[in-house]
C-alpha cells in the first residue's frame, strides 16, 4: 500500500500489553483513514453493546489517527483523536493542528488504538517503530507550558542517551491534557503545542479517565512513501499557489471575524446567545493586529495559509497571557459570549482556558449559560461566592478554575452545559434547559441561523451526527464544499480543509488522493458510497447513545429553542427559525443520505452499503425500546 506505515500500535493501559496491529487494504479503500476508520474501529470494538459502555470508563477506546494525505498534502500536519464522546455519546472525528502527526508517520505509525486505564499516571512514548509507556506522576497536575518543559527535556536526553551519536535531537511533538482532563469534566480537549486543542466530543477527559498524560511522538524515518511522487510534488505546488493568493486567510486567519460575524452578519454569541449582534469595534482584527499580535505568520508543517498568529498581552492587567489569535470560536466564546469586547481580555480568558485543559468553545458556552443564570437571579452570589458580570473576565477565570477543579457550583458546570442544566433544573425546581444553547450535548459553534447570513443553516446542527460541531455541518446539497459529506473526506484524509476553501484547490483532491496512494476515487464513488458508509455509522451510534442519555429521533434532531425567538437587535431585527421550515428541510436531508421519516437509516440504505450488522443493531434496539 502507498501512503500508508501499514501498521497501528493498540495498546492496553491497564495490563501494560504493547501490539502491533494491521488492517486490511479492502477496508483501508472503504475507510480511508482518521475519522472515517476510527468509525469504523469504534463500531467493531464497541457496537456490540454501545448502549451501555460509559465513555469515562476503561472500557471506552481512544483512538488516534492519521490519514493517507498526512504530510503531503498542504496543511497536511492534522491528526484525528476519536472515541465513544463523553459529551454527546456518539463518535466525534475532532482533529487537531501540530507535527506529532508527521512524527507518528515518521515513527513508522499510522496511528494508535488505546483502551483500558493505567494503575498510576503515564504517558506513552513513540519512537521509531517502538512504543512505550513511561512513568507521568511528576507531571500530573502540570498545565500546558510546564507539561512541555518537562517532557521536551526529559524525551530529548532519552533519545541522545540511546543514540549517543546521532545529530542534535529537535523538540518531540506533545499530545497532553490538563487538569481539567484529569479530572475528566467532559469539556476537556487533547492539546499540544501551547495552543493547539481537539476540543469537540470531549476526548481530554477521556484520558484523564484513562490516567493518560500524554502522548510524546518523534520520528526519525520519512513519511510513507508515495505512489507517483512526481504527481505528488505537482499537486503540493499548485494547491499552495492557490493558497498563497487567499489574502485574508494568510492576513488574518478567522481572527478576522470577531468583529465581521457580529456586525455583518448578526450570527455571533453575545451574552449567551441573547443577542447575535454587536457594533463593537474595539473588537476589530485591526485592535488585535495592533495590540497582542506578535507573531503575524504562524503556520504548522506544510501549511500555505499560515493563518494563525500568536498573540501576548504585553501590559496591564492581563500582561503576559499568551494564546494563538485567538481564533474566531474563541473570539466568541471567551470574548462577546461573556460580554467582553478587548482583544486583551479575550486573550488572557483563552489563556486560562488552554492552562487548565478546556475545549474554548464548551467552557465559553457553559460560562455563558452560568452567566445568564446570574443575570436573571437563577445562580446568586451564595451558588458562587462571587458576583458574576457580564464583561467581568476575572469573574469567568474564577469560575473557570471552580469548574477545573470540580469545586462547588464548578463540579455541576464541569459536565457540560446540558447535563448541568438538567442537574440545576432538578435543584432549582424550574426548566433551565431553554438557556442552553447545544446540539445533543455539546456546545453549537460560535455561528447562528436566524439572520440567515451565516455559512450554517437550519439542519446543520440538528442532523449532524457530531452534535453541534460547526466543522461538521448537515448540509441539504450534501456534495457542497462545506457539507458533512465533504468534511468526513478531509478529516479521514487527514489535513486542513482551510486549505480546499477555493475550488479550484478542492477539485484537485480526488487527483491528490490518486497519486498518494494509487486508489482512484471518484466524487460519485465518495459521496454515493464511502462517505454515506461512514455518515450511517456515526448517526446509528448516536442514536443508541446511552448510558446516561438516549437522544430521541425528531425531538432531538431540533435546533435550540433560543433561535425560534425573534433576534432582538441588528439590521436583522425581527428575524428568526421556523419550526415548519426545519421540519419540512429535515426530511429532505433524512431523504438525501438515505436515512427515512425519523431519521434512522434505512435497512435498504444500510444493506446497499454492506452494513448488515448495523441494520440488525438498530432493529433490535428501537424494537426494545418502543
Amino acid at each position: 500500500m502507498r501512503g500508508y506505515a501499514g501498521k497501528f500500535a493498540e495498546i492496553d493501559l491497564s495490563t501494560g500489553g504493547i501490539k502491533e496491529t494491521k488492517f486490511r487494504e479492502a477496508l483501508l479503500r472503504e475507510y480511508i483513514g482518521g475519522r472515517g476508520l476510527a468509525t469504523k474501529i469504534l463500531w467493531d470494538k464497541l457496537g456490540e453493546r454501545w448502549e451501555e459502555i460509559d465513555p469515562l470508563s476503561p472500557e471506552n477506546v481512544l483512538i488516534i489517527l492519521a490519514g493517507p494525505l498526512t504530510g503531503y498534502f498542504p496543511g497536511g500536519a492534522r491528526m484525528c483523536i476519536s472515541g465513544k464522546s463523553p459529551l454527546t455519546l456518539g463518535i466525534v472525528g475532532s482533529t487537531i493542528a501540530g507535527e506529532h502527526a508527521i512524527d507518528m508517520r515518521c515513527a513508522g505509525f499510522d496511528g494508535l488504538i488505546v483502551r483500558g486505564k493505567a494503575q498510576n499516571p503515564v504517558y506513552v512514548l513513540v519512537t521509531d517503530n517502538m512504543v512505550e509507556i513511561k512513568n507521568a506522576s511528576h507531571v500530573w497536575g502540570k498545565t500546558r507550558i510546564e507539561i512541555y518543559k518537562i517532557l521536551t527535556k526529559e524525551a530529548v536526553t532519552e533519545l541522545e542517551e540511546r543514540s549517543p551519536n546521532s545529530r542534535e535531537w529537535k523538540a518531540p511533538s506533545i499530545l497532553h491534557i490538563g487538569p481539567a482532563g484529569e479530572r475528566m469534566s467532559r469539556m476537556a480537549a487533547v492539546q499540544t503545542k501551547y495552543t493547539h486543542g481537539a476540543g469537540y466530543g470531549g476526548y481530554g477527559a477521556v484520558m484523564g479517565s484513562k490516567n493518560l498524560k500524554a502522548i510524546i511522538f518523534k520520528g526519525m524515518g520519512p513519511i510513507p512513501e508515495a505512489s507517483n511522487m512526481q504527481r505528488t510534488k505537482e499537486l503540493m505546488c499548485q494547491i499552495t499557489k492557490i493558497n498563497f493568493k487567499a489574502d485574508l486567510w494568510r492576513r488574518w486567519g478567522t481572527g478576522s471575524f470577531g468583529y465581521d460575524v457580529g456586525a455583518r452578519l448578526s450570527s455571533e454569541p453575545v451574552r449567551n446567545w441573547q443577542e447575535e449582534w454587536h457594533d463593537e469595534k474595539s473588537f476589530g482584527v485591526d485592535k488585535f493586529e495592533e495590540k497582542v499580535w506578535v507573531k503575524r505568520y504562524w503556520g504548522d508543517f506544510g501549511c500555505p495559509i499560515t493563518c494563525l498568529k500568536l498573540a501576548v498581552v504585553k501590559a496591564g492587567p492581563f500582561k503576559d497571557a499568551i494564546s494563538d489569535n485567538p481564533d474566531y470560536e474563541f473570539q466568541a466564546y471567551c470574548g462577546t459570549n461573556l460580554g467582553i469586547f478587548t482583544p486583551e481580555a479575550n486573550v488572557y480568558l483563552c489563556s486560562i482556558v488552554e492552562d487548565l485543559g478546556f475545549c474554548g468553545i464548551q467552557v465559553g458556552n457553559v460560562l455563558g449559560f452560568a452567566g445568564e443564570l446570574y443575570q436573571r437571579g437563577i445562580l446568586t452570589q451564595k451558588d458562587l461566592g462571587f458576583e458574576l458580570k457580564w464583561g467581568d473576565a476575572e469573574a469567568f477565570v474564577r469560575l473557570m478554575r471552580m469548574i477545573s477543579n470540580r469545586e462547588g457550583i464548578g463540579d455541576v458546570l464541569a459536565d457540560g452545559t446540558y447535563r448541568a442544566a438538567v442537574k440545576l433544573s432538578k435543584i432549582k425546581g424550574k426548566d433551565l434547559t431553554k438557556y442552553t444553547v447545544v446540539e445533543k450535548g455539546q456546545a453549537i459553534g460560535a455561528h447562528g441561523i436566524r439572520s440567515r447570513q451565516d455559512f450554517v443553516d437550519i439542519v446543520s446542527y440538528p442532523c449532524s451526527v457530531q452534535g453541534g460541531d460547526h466543522t461538521s455541518p448537515a448540509q441539504r446539497e450534501i456534495r457542497k464544499g462545506d457539507s458533512e459529506l465533504t468534511l468526513i473526506l478531509h478529516d479521514s484524509g487527514v489535513y486542513c480543509w482551510f486549505n480546499v476553501f477555493e475550488s479550484d484547490a478542492f477539485d484537485l483532491i480526488w487527483d491528490f488522493f490518486q497519486a498518494v496512494t494509487g486508489w482512484s476515487i471518484t466524487a460519485d464513488e465518495w459521496y454515493e458510497n464511502k462517505a454515506l458508509r461512514i455518515l450511517a455509522i456515526q448517526r446509528a451510534v448516536l442514536l443508541l447513545s446511552g448510558p446516561d442519555f438516549t437522544w430521541k429521533p425528531l425531538v432531538d434532531d431540533d435546533i435550540p429553542g433560543r433561535w425560534y425567538d425573534p433576534l432582538p437587535s441588528g439590521p436583522y431585527t425581527g428575524r428568526a427559525a421556523e419550526r415548519k421550515e426545519l421540519m419540512e428541510e429535515r426530511q429532505k436531508y433524512f431523504e438525501a443520505v438515505g436515512w427515512n421519516e425519523r431519521g434512522v437509516p434505512k435497512s435498504s440504505t444500510l444493506k446497499r452499503l454492506g452494513l448488515n450488522d448495523v441494520d440488525k443493531k438498530l432493529k433490535a434496539f428501537f424494537i426494545h425500546n418502543q
